[in-house]
């Protein structure tokens, strides 16, 4: 019985975000991202949906306009291990809701799952949303979602719903890789279908 519930406690905890336990990360403290300004929440109400055949190119500011909306109707959320609401959420249900929300794309529930989406690209070649994963701890990982101007948003265990720096020195020393999941060309066509 008890190597079945430890069994049970490891699989969870590999298939997760970070751990619940107090972690260095909170000795580094980020500061709000000047550069780019979420939009007020009643924004994304008013906006329209495109149409695919009329709709204007879509830019990367496109993609990071609509992730700086997401991130006004979450930011402050309490992290919660194996949450899915704004009463407490984890990093990759954080990625996973935004990403239906805003693109209509269905990413895995988990960090293991997340990292085998999209093609694997270069650090020096991020654009808003491309998804951003750290190795920590050994067998923890973490994802945010980056927003550009070097800032990525995810659910921190130590506060939260926030913006981060990638550069910060905690997120730059576990740094481990990105996924390219969406693109400008992909968007009027998903936007239209919803």
């Amino acid at each position: 019985m008890w190597r079945w519930i430890s069994g049970c406690v490891l699989a969870g905890f590999l298939a997760g975000c970070a751990t619940q336990q107090s972690s260095p990360q909170a000795h580094y403290y980020d500061v709000a991202m000047p550069s780019i300004t979420a939009p007020k929440a009643n924004a994304r109400a008013k906006q329209k949906k495109p149409d695919a055949q009329t709709s204007p190119v879509v830019q990367w500011s496109t993609i990071r306009d609509s992730l700086m909306s997401e991130y006004d109707e979450w930011s402050g959320t309490p992290y919660r291990y194996g949450g899915e609401s704004r009463s407490g959420i984890d990093c990759s249900a954080l990625v996973q809701q935004i990403f239906s929300n805003s693109f209509d794309i269905d990413l895995p529930r988990t960090t293991l799952g997340q990292v085998l989406e999209g093609d694997k690209i270069s650090k020096t070649a991020l654009k808003p949303g491309d998804l951003v994963f750290f190795r920590p701890y050994r067998g923890d990982r973490h994802v945010g979602i980056y927003v550009g101007d070097g800032y990525f948003m995810h659910a921190s265990s130590s506060s939260g719903v926030r913006l981060s720096r990638l550069d910060n020195p905690y997120w730059a020393r576990h740094y481990w890789q990105a996924r390219r999941t969406v693109t400008p060309k992909d968007i009027p066509a998903r936007l239209a279908m919803k």
